[in-house]
């Protein structure tokens, strides 16, 4: 037997990985059993448990192919030197709705993590990443806001905790909403719109909206 390479591995782990988006896409992932994915990924179910531990790990391994880069176009809002925080929160929220809404994989995945997963005790270490993600998005905003009241000299007009958490819950509902339904409406034209009233009625109108 030819012995496997690192890039045969990666080629297996990306297959499955690929396999796994289209069946949780397709039947839900409570319905999609390890076995259906090996079958559509054309490998076995020892090859699974070589990458994976078990379904959930495979299910963050997968949310981590897009979240990945989601999470880059927010690291800029809270660069230091940033001259214009407010306009660095706007810019990377933007940029995080616009890979979304014209991204077919992260809308998929997005999809999948959002509207067909239950946090069954099986998919505890799923439920722990959520959150995980979560807490520090509300982190990174506490942060950009922070600095953005600071270069006005001006004291927030809410606790600094509930205005971040409010921002995050802005974005990931208007997500939500747009996931269940693409074609309801534009989601870059409504986020930019409820990005312009929320961060106004902080008292942080932008200058320069993008």
């Amino acid at each position: 037997m030819a012995r496997r390479t690192k890039a045969d591995a990666q080629t297996t782990r990306n297959n499955l990985l690929d396999a796994a988006e289209q069946l949780f896409q397709s039947r839900g992932v409570s319905h999609t059993s390890l076995n259906d994915i090996a079958v559509a990924a054309g490998t076995t179910r020892g090859a699974i448990y070589w990458h994976f531990k078990d379904k959930a790990d495979l299910f963050n391994a997968m949310m981590e192919r897009v979240t990945l880069p989601l999470e880059r176009t927010l690291v800029v809002a809270y660069v230091e030197h940033a001259t214009d925080p407010v306009a660095e929160i706007r810019r990377a929220m933007m940029e995080a709705l616009r890979l979304i809404a014209t991204d077919a994989q992260t809308r998929r995945v997005l999809q999948i993590a959002t509207h067909q997963v239950e946090y069954t005790a099986d998919m505890g270490a799923v439920l722990e990443r959520h959150l995980s993600v979560h807490d520090g998005c509300v982190a990174r905003n506490h942060v950009a806001l922070e600095r953005a009241f600071a270069a006005r000299r001006q004291p927030p007009p809410v606790a600094l905790d509930c205005a971040a958490r409010g921002l995050q819950v802005l974005v990931e509902g208007l997500v939500h909403q747009w996931l269940l339904n693409p074609a309801a409406f534009d989601l870059l034209a409504n986020g930019r719109a409820a990005l312009t009233v929320y961060l106004a009625g902080l008292g942080l109108q932008d200058s320069a909206p993008t």
